[in-house]
């Protein structure tokens, strides 16, 4: 027999302490959307009038500054819920999200969020408890960003990366060496040249030109004990 939609939606971390009738309820009301790779799920500073909960698919974050800047904030695969943030604070969408992948989304209406929070002390605990985590990795990141060389920060992004695929060996690189290096902070000659280290000293190996269904580029891992340490050390230049 079918897994029934609506239990799709125990697989989010933020749904986690849901009671069935509620899952069911969440279902109900909320909207299917299909994006295709390239389109954009959300655009920095719209309203933030329903929670965008991807089940299937990838999508990135990117935010422009004042001065034309793109920032990337990384990439996410479902199921998870994006930006939580931008449902308690009203001040608009914190990034634009991008599908980089054909994504299956579904649209939980703000009011029906905020209702949960309100009706169950369990629920708004646990949402407290992931914006506290993400708040703090956050930080992390922003101080790996301003204290670690290129070649750490790039290390430590590989090994990331590599415990979300689970038992693949191989890192996708969703928008290439260009979007990675905005996401590390620096520039894509800059990150070139990382990757190169970490291919001479056998901790990588050759990136994998769009061999996958996605057509992403992959990065095969093959000694994340030596990649740990090389993300726990200045490794030299490369800022």
């Amino acid at each position: 027999m079918p897994t029934p939609d609506w239990r799709r939606l125990q697989d989010v971390p933020l749904f986690a302490a849901l009671p069935e009738p509620d899952l069911r309820h969440l279902w109900d009301t909320s909207v299917p959307r299909r994006y295709g790779p390239g389109e954009t799920l959300r655009h920095q500073g719209a309203p933030a009038d329903h929670l965008l909960v991807l089940l299937d698919g990838t999508a990135s974050a990117s935010a422009t500054t004042a001065a034309g800047r793109v920032l990337r904030f990384g990439t996410w695969s479902g199921p998870c819920a994006l930006d939580k943030v931008a449902l308690l604070d009203r001040a608009g969408h914190t990034a634009t999200f991008t599908a980089l992948t054909p994504c299956a989304v579904r649209a939980v209406p703000r009011a029906r969020f905020t209702a949960l929070l309100d009706d169950s002390t369990a629920v708004r605990a646990h949402v407290l408890r992931l914006l506290a985590a993400q708040a703090r990795a956050q930080q992390e990141r922003l101080t790996d960003t301003a204290t670690l060389p290129c070649e750490a920060r790039l290390a430590s992004w590989l090994l990331d990366e590599l415990s979300r695929h689970g038992t693949d060996s191989r890192v996708p690189l969703p928008g290439g060496q260009r979007a990675l290096a905005d996401l590390l902070g620096v520039t894509r000659v800059t990150v070139n040249r990382a990757l190169a280290r970490l291919r001479r000293d056998g901790l990588i190996g050759p990136t994998e030109r769009g061999g996958n269904s996605t057509g992403d580029s992959r990065i095969q891992v093959l000694a994340p004990e030596l990649l740990a340490l090389r993300a726990a050390t200045d490794a030299g230049p490369g800022r």
